[in-house]
Parts: structure tokens; C-alpha cells; sequence
């Protein structure tokens, strides 16, 4: 909408200020109507019915797509460039969730080469899913950069085409708008996730049927990889709002200083540390968001002691165990130990404005993003793969030399248990918070720009 004023000024058309809400309105028919198209199946994987109502949200999105870009933006008959944008967006968003699903997905080989290291033990199983969590990246940059690329391009299209300004980065408005049309649909299977994963601990409580635990072991499977995909897909679109927001910062402080500011030079001293704090920043936030885990972790398991070395009838079913006092734990330690973190994300990138000054602010922003959506990726893939290690080894996947079945109880198991358990702050805590970090980094750098110059 900040991009659309700069064109309205030009055009006097108030389309380009409302495009992205009316986008997003079709984005939400689209998503609703795929979400009522699914349906489960023991005949089927969940995890293909759910693939079927995103791709019916996908197409109607592309339709979508093409009625307002060529009702709202079409100038001089030139719309269709950024419909192309657009598509650009919405394959983007197509690309993370098959991209996330080969690598967190027990069916393909990220997973089976987790489970299969799990059978020589704990160490080779970090070793494998540290592997995995790296070798994401490049898939998930190289999707990044190509969206990037062809949005810009087709913006200059329309250009060249029109002859008005700020086509190439309002292409690359298009392709996030578009990228974002099915969040709908993908914040419903980020919910599934942790619905299915209690629903299995309910039912293993509640010492359900051997039937519907196998149920509940498919479904949380899936939610495993749904979470996953939901997490790449916000860093995705992060990264594509992060660049609209780094140009927008250009933009501002082109308007309070009065000059030209459209490069970012490195060269210089200060505009090397910024950048290189902004690598630095989204490490120790990880680190410490990490760190969070552990402790609230290490409180949950002491109590758990206690409660069991006081209580032996919670082990034997014969008493109750004190939830609210593990649930008072887990949320105090979540917001103590999150503080930290907080103010690390808020008071580096105004330290660094304040005393580097605006260009180096602008390095910061640049390589804290990038940074920020590699470190991302690594870990919200990583950690998603340990977890369906560890679920394909229970369902009875894995198999030794001699054709038997590893399964529970096994060396193997607790192998990948072990995997999990790491893999849990990854995917469920610093992950995601990265993708904060992302766009905060970019708020408060556009927000406080006076400040730094």
C-alpha cells in the first residue's frame, strides 16, 4: 500500500492503495472454499487430502489473481505483467510446501537417512539431521531468489510497457500478495499440527485402542510436516516482504536527507560492521531462544521427578498427577526467559542506527535477513525431520539387516528420540521466532529512520 501511493501520485487511480486488500479477500474465498474440500480417508495418506484442497486453493487463487490485476491494475492495458507477478507468488508459495514436505516427510530420503543413522546411535543422528537442516537451504534460497528475480522483471515489463515508475518493486509486491492469498488455507494446517500431536497424547492417556493410536500416530505424522511447511512458508514471504520494507527504508531516508540513496556500499567501515551485526544478531537470538528451551525444559523435568518420586500412584494410575503446577512453569520461564531475546531484537538495530548511522542500518537490515531466513530454514526443516524420524521408526518403517522391524523400545527409538528432543526448540521456538526477528528488524529500521540519519 506505501508502494501503490508512490504510483498514485503518478496516476491519480486509488486502485494501486487498495490492491493488496482486495487480493487478499479473493486470497480468503479461495482458502475457504479449499479448506471445505477436505476430507479424510483410511484409504489415504492425510497428508494427500490435504494437498488436494491446497491445490484447489492454489488454482482459484491464480484465478483470482487474474481478475483483480486486470480490473485494478491494468494501465494502459498492461496488467497481465503483473498477473504474471502474481503467479510468480503464488508457484513461490507451491514451491515451499513440496520443498518442506521432501525434507520433513517420512515417505522421502531426508527422513529414511535420519532414521536409518538413528540405528548406530544418538551422535550419528544429530550428525544426519544437522546435514538434512543444511542441505535446505539451497532448495529454499534458490526458490527465494528466482521469485525475486521474475516479480522484479515483470514489474520493469509493465514499466517499460506503461511507461510509470516503481513497476519492478511493486512487481515484487504483486508476488508476495499473491504468495500470501492461500495463508488461510496454510494457518489451518499449521493449527492441524498441534491438534493431531495432543490428540495422540490424549488417546495414549486415555490407553485408547491399538487402532486409534495408529490413527493418531498418522495424523500427527502429517501435523509434523504441516508445521514445518508453515513455518518455510512464513519465512518465505518474510524474505519477499523484507525486501519491499529494505526498499521502502531507502525510500524514507531518500526523503529526509534530500539525496539520492539507492546502494548500500560495503566498503566503507561502518557499513561492513552493520552488516556484519546483523549476521551476528540473528545467531545469538537463536542462541538464546535455544537457551529459553533448556531451562524451562530442565524446571519441567525436575517437577516431573518430584512429582513421580512423591506421588508413585500417578505411575500405577491410582492418583492424579499436578498439571496446573508444569503449566505454571512452562509459561513464568516462557516469558522470563524471553526477555532477553526481546530486547536484543529491539535495542541492536537502534544501537546500530544510532551510532553507524543510516547506511549502515541499511547493511544490518540486508544481511540480518538473509541471515535470518537461512538460519530459519535450517532450523524449522531440521527439526521437523528429526521429529519424523523418530515417527517413522514407531510406525514400523524401519527394518535391519535381516528384514525386522525396528521399532519402540528399541536402541534406534531412543536414538531418535534424542534427535527430537533437539530438534524440538529448532523447529518449535527459534525457528519461528526468526521469522519475528525478520520483519521486525525491517519495522523498526523503517519506523526510526529519522533517527538515523
Amino acid at each position: 500500500m506505501i508502494l501503490g501511493v508512490a504510483i498514485y501520485a503518478v496516476t491519480h487511480n486509488v486502485a494501486w492503495i487498495l490492491f493488496p486488500l482486495v487480493v487478499r479477500g479473493f486470497g480468503l474465498i479461495a482458502s475457504v472454499i479449499g479448506i471445505f474440500t477436505v476430507r479424510g480417508s483410511d484409504r489415504r495418506s492425510p497428508m494427500t487430502s490435504l494437498n488436494t484442497g491446497y491445490y484447489i486453493t492454489v488454482a482459484l487463487a491464480i484465478a483470482g489473481m487474474w481478475v483483480v490485476t486486470n480490473s485494478m491494475l491494468n494501465e494502459k492495458g498492461a496488467g497481465y505483467w503483473f498477473f504474471y507477478a502474481g503467479v510468480v507468488g503464488i508457484l513461490t508459495s507451491l514451491a515451499f510446501v513440496f520443498i518442506t514436505q521432501y525434507y520433513t516427510a517420512g515417505s522421502w530420503r531426508p527422513v529414511k537417512e535420519i532414521a536409518e543413522a538413528a540405528k548406530t546411535g544418538p551422535a550419528t543422528t544429530i550428525i544426519s539431521g544437522v546435514a538434512v537442516g543444511f542441505e535446505t537451504t539451497a532448495s529454499s534460497a534458490i526458490a527465494i531468489a528466482l521469485a525475486l528475480f521474475f516479480s522484479h522483471f515483470f514489474g520493469e515489463q509493465w514499466g517499460a510497457a506503461t511507461g510509470l515508475p516503481h513497476g519492478g518493486i511493486y512487481g515484487t509486491a504483486v508476488a508476495t500478495m499473491g504468495m500470501l492469498m492461500s495463508a488461510a488455507f496454510i494457518l489451518a494446517m499449521d493449527t492441524f499440527g498441534p491438534i493431531t500431536d495432543n490428540a495422540g497424547g490424549v488417546a495414549s492417556m486415555a490407553r485408547a485402542s491399538q487402532e486409534t493410536r495408529d490413527r493418531t500416530d498418522r495424523l500427527d505424522a502429517v501435523g509434523n510436516t504441516t508445521k514445518a511447511l508453515t513455518k518455510g512458508y512464513a519465512v518465505g514471504s518474510a524474505a519477499l516482504a523484507a525486501f519491499l520494507l529494505f526498499s521502502a527504508y531507502l525510500d524514507k531516508v531518500a526523503q529526509l536527507t534530500g539525496k539520492p540513496f539507492d546502494s548500500v556500499d560495503l566498503a566503507k567501515v561502518n557499513v561492513f560492521l552493520g552488516g556484519f551485526l546483523g549476521a551476528m544478531l540473528v545467531y545469538l537470538f537463536s542462541s538464546l531462544a535455544i537457551r529459553a528451551v533448556g531451562r524451562a525444559g530442565s524446571a519441567i523435568i525436575e517437577e516431573v521427578r518430584t512429582q513421580f518420586r512423591e506421588h508413585p500412584g500417578i505411575m500405577q494410575g491410582t492418583e492424579r498427577p499436578d498439571y496446573a503446577r508444569v503449566v505454571d512453569i512452562t509459561t513464568a520461564s516462557a516469558l522470563r526467559n524471553m526477555i532477553a531475546p526481546g530486547l536484543l531484537a529491539i535495542g541492536a538495530p537502534i544501537l546500530v542506527g544510532i551510532l553507524l548511522k543510516a547506511e549502515a542500518e541499511a547493511a544490518m537490515l540486508m544481511v540480518g535477513t538473509m541471515a535470518g531466513v537461512i538460519l530459519a530454514t535450517v532450523l524449522n526443516n531440521g527439526g521437523g525431520a528429526w521429529d519424523n524420524a523418530k515417527k517413522y521408526i514407531e510406525s514400523g518403517e524401519l527394518h535391519d539387516d535381516k528384514g525386522q522391524v525396528i521399532g519402540k523400545g528399541t536402541p534406534a527409538h531412543a536414538a531418535a528420540v534424542v534427535g527430537d528432543t533437539v530438534g524440538d526448540p529448532f523447529k518449535d521456538t527459534a525457528g519461528p521466532s526468526l521469522h519475528v526477528l525478520i520483519k521486525l528488524l525491517s519495522t523498526i529500521t523503517l519506523v526510526l529512520a529519522p533517527l538515523f540519519v
